[in-house]
């Protein structure tokens, strides 16, 4: 059973290589050196980095800044074993990456953004870029310095023509969609202020819920992440003066009070916030959820019934950024986590739809002014145009 494991993992990732030479392509890793002196640097000391596409023809001064994601690290012990990873390190990093989805540079996969200056930043602070310690741990040698990272990669960019930008996008997955949801205003005020500025957010709306066993577990992890990045200084103090800080890590507790427009693009259903915040494995010891949640058609009815009470709590947690005109919000009923990445899930003839559109069409439309775009789906399973890919 272990070889057919393999064996299937093997033919995956080269269905998604042949996939990937189709629709994607691979862009070069740049560090930030100048960064290290201003202690804008990864957990383990190493300089921050980034992937960069330039743009062309009319989008030449139109800038998206995507922030990658990967969780977070709540402890000296958890971020003591990703310093040791990409995630960590930009020792540890991959010096390519592939480019698809919103970051793509065709005009038919990608319609509004594909000539745009598109830059992929890595993660490897561990706090959503909001930590900033300025003592360092000789016993450890890690460096709490997120925040720094996200000004020191914003002024890099600055210098490489973003000075210049007309229009401008922060966007990131996961983590990084948190990152572009806590780091909204803060970067428009470091652009020109002459610069269209937005905010794009996938898989990013994290919510404050119960686990299947009553227990706060996300909302303790969220404290125990602020705490030990000394984030509370770098949250907006419109939330910080409000509550605990680590209740600000909670979009639902500050998105409300962004100025800068904001879209959400999210499943009502995330996989991720299933996995880890709905049933997290210390609520699951016995491991009745393992199966379910691998995979949303192996689910019980009464499992079924309890991720309908989550989508529920997500849609309230949504309320309360869903009353103005500059929001925008693609809230699909598919299990999945991060959709505009992936060239399938952002734009193409088999894409997730919500009237009519795909994800690139929602954004685009909302971006350009040329129509409002604030649509939730129904419940689970009447979405027939998901793609619920069970090895996320």
């Amino acid at each position: 059973m272990e070889n057919l494991g393999v064996q299937k993992w093997v033919y995956g990732l080269a269905f998604f290589m042949i996939l990937l030479r189709a629709e994607g392509f691979f862009v070069d890793i740049t560090y930030v050196q100048s960064a290290v002196a201003k202690g804008a640097v990864c957990l383990d000391g190493s300089p921050p980095a980034y992937h960069f596409d330039p743009g062309s023809g009319e989008g030449i001064n139109n800038w998206l800044i995507h922030f990658e994601g990967g969780a977070w690290c709540n402890n000296v012990t958890t971020c003591l074993a990703r310093k040791e990873t990409r995630l960590g390190s930009s020792t540890k990093m991959v010096k390519q990456v592939a480019f698809s989805g919103l970051l793509g540079n065709h005009p038919k996969r990608n319609p509004d953004f594909y000539n745009w200056n598109r830059i992929k930043v890595r993660y490897c602070d561990g706090s959503s870029f909001t930590g900033d310690v300025e003592a360092v741990n000789p016993k450890t040698n890690l460096h709490f310095r997120g925040a720094r990272v996200f000004v020191a990669v914003i002024e890099d960019l600055l210098a490489k023509g973003m000075k210049n930008a007309k229009n401008a996008i922060i966007s990131g997955c996961s983590a990084g969609g948190l990152t572009s949801i806590l780091h909204c205003d803060k970067f428009k005020t470091l652009l020109p202020a002459s610069t269209k500025v937005k905010c794009l957010a996938d898989a990013g709306y994290f919510i404050n819920a119960m686990d299947v066993s009553r227990a706060a577990h996300i909302e303790q992890f969220y404290n125990d992440v602020v705490t030990t990045h000394g984030s509370a200084k770098n949250l907006p103090t419109s939330c910080t003066s409000k509550m605990n800080p680590g209740l600000c890590f909670f979009p639902q507790n500050m998105a409300p009070t962004i100025q800068t427009p904001l879209f959400l693009v999210n499943a009502a259903y995330d996989s991720w916030q299933i996995k880890n915040i709905l049933v997290p494995g210390v609520a699951d010891p016995h491991g009745t959820w393992h199966s379910c949640k691998l995979d949303i058609l192996k689910c019980s009815d009464s499992q079924l019934g309890i991720m309908q009470g989550f989508r529920l709590e997500f849609l309230k947690a949504l309320g309360a950024v869903a009353n103005s005109p500059s929001r925008g919000f693609f809230i699909n009923s598919c299990y999945a986590h991060c959709q505009t990445e992936v060239q399938e899930t952002w734009h193409r003839d088999d894409s997730p739809m919500l009237a009519g559109k795909s994800i690139a069409n929602a954004v685009g439309d909302w971006y350009y002014d040329r129509t409002p775009f604030q649509k939730i789906d129904c419940p689970y399973p009447c979405d027939k145009t998901c793609h619920n890919r069970v090895f996320e």
